[in-house]
């Protein structure tokens, strides 16, 4: 098979692109953590979102500006491998890889367990094919068309998600829970400590992922203002959702005390929504779980199927030319799209405690890599450190962000590190194959004609 020569289609707009990274962090998740944050935190719910908004906030800028230089769908991967090295940048993609190419099959499990409540009776490996035929279908034919339908599945879950504010507000003035919306308790108060917290931050972080994989559309966006925007404009939106929702949720249940044992295990959000508004509350607020998780996983599917693309893109031999095909008709890399189905088809016999497990290692690690790639490009390599200003954008603000993330990082759980490792050993395993032990150099190729006018000015 010859490597394609065809390019990814410009038809996505900053919105278009807020709207997918939105879809990513699928904004209902709030309500089908809560009852697990909840008991981690010791009931700061809010807290734990702010501490994971404000350590994705430096990384945000970090993407922003890499963004600019490396025009790349490829992400960390892109700007580790030109700035620090090929190899490192190697690691770094296959570490992030395991993540995202595992969420499209999460929300391909969430949308099973829907379905499954519903109709008990039909085989759960059914709605696997028609959830990941449906997804994959969409993203191979057209990117356009995937961003619109995103774009009304977000929607939706935002409506529900304000009509849920209102309807506790409600609760709140008739004495429930707190009795108002201004005590500072989800904050913090006297049950409450620090490390609970940032254990907490790391579950919750899961839900921030969708603002750097929106760097994946680089080579599909508009112009080149278009992704750094969407990006900030992606975590200060879904950082708002999930701290307002999460206030209020936690306001108006201050405790557990009026949940089942199963939903501090798994989804508090039907007795949640129950408890709010009632049986047709419930079945609005788990129509707009459905759609929130269906939009993530167009998303999902989507960017991880632009990483495969561009890793490919820089590899050699049949592996490499099968992800880089963009397909002449759609402007897709289709071959990616298409094997991102296949990982997605696990659905039908893995669970989804097992997969959560091996989430956010390779992201974290990412982050952290990305923020570096900020010190490395304009600290060391530009010497742009010559007034203060300069010393605090190019090494004080990614060095912050390297250590939000690391603090995360270290504090995830034991079998999502445990995992993360194995994966992580494998890679450097396949890169010193790849090198034949460093005698032979990975190469990195971008489009040339994206980086002319796309670099940052300096």
């Amino acid at each position: 098979m010859a490597q394609s020569t065809q390019h990814l289609n410009r038809s996505l707009g900053t919105m278009a692109i807020v709207g997918l990274g939105l879809g990513y962090m699928t904004p209902t998740v709030i309500f089908d953590t809560f009852g697990i944050v909840s008991e981690e935190t010791n009931n700061v719910v809010p807290l734990a979102y702010l501490m994971a908004m404000v350590a994705m906030g430096f990384t945000a800028i970090s993407y922003g500006r890499m963004v600019r230089v490396y025009p790349s769908a490829g992400s960390a991967y892109t700007y580790a491998s030109e700035t620090i090295h090929p190899n490192v940048g190697f690691v770094i993609g296959w570490s992030s890889l395991l993540d995202y190419l595992l969420l499209p099959l999460v929300n391909a499990l969430i949308l099973r367990s829907y379905m499954e409540s519903f109709f008990p009776d039909v085989t759960p490996a059914l709605w696997v094919f028609v959830v990941v035929a449906v997804v994959t279908s969409m993203v191979l034919f057209s990117m356009s068309n995937t961003s619109k339908l995103n774009g009304v599945l977000v929607i939706f879950s935002i409506v529900l998600i304000v009509v849920f504010v209102f309807l506790t507000w409600r609760s709140l003035a008739r004495g429930e829970g707190n009795g108002t919306p201004f005590s500072t308790t989800p904050l913090w108060h006297e049950g409450a400590s620090l490390g609970p917290v940032i254990t907490g931050a790391t579950i919750v972080c899961f839900s921030f992922i969708g603002f750097d994989a929106i760097s994946m559309y680089t080579e599909e966006a508009k112009d080149a203002d278009t992704v750094p925007r969407a990006i900030v404009i992606t975590l200060l939106i879904g950082g708002a959702i999930f701290f307002i929702a999460g206030w209020f949720a936690q306001s108006r249940f201050p405790t557990m005390d009026e949940f089942s044992a199963d939903a501090l295990e798994n989804s508090a959000l039907p007795e949640m929504a129950f408890l709010i508004g009632g049986n047709l509350f419930k079945a609005f607020l788990t129509a707009a779980a459905f759609a929130a998780t269906l939009a993530s996983g167009l998303a999902s599917h989507a960017s991880v199927s632009r990483m495969l693309y561009v890793m490919g893109r820089n590899g050699r031999g049949p592996i490499s030319r099968m992800f880089s095909f963009v397909h002449p008709r759609w402007h897709t890399p289709a071959l990616s799209v298409l094997f991102v189905g296949l990982v997605s088809l696990l659905a039908i016999p893995l669970n989804l405690s097992f997969v959560a497990a091996l989430i956010n290692f390779g992201a974290l690690m990412a982050f952290s890599f990305v923020n570096l790639t900020v010190i490395v490009y304009f600290a060391i390599r530009k010497k742009l450190v010559n007034t203060p200003m300069e010393i605090f954008r190019n090494v004080i603000l990614p060095a912050l962000g390297v250590i939000a993330t690391v603090v995360l990082w270290v504090n995830l759980s034991p079998d999502s590190f445990r995992y993360g490792v194995i994966w992580l050993f494998l890679g450097i395993g396949v890169m010193l194959v790849l090198t034949r032990f460093f005698t032979k150099p990975l190469r990195m190729t971008m489009e040339e004609e994206l980086l002319p006018s796309l670099r940052e000015s300096e």
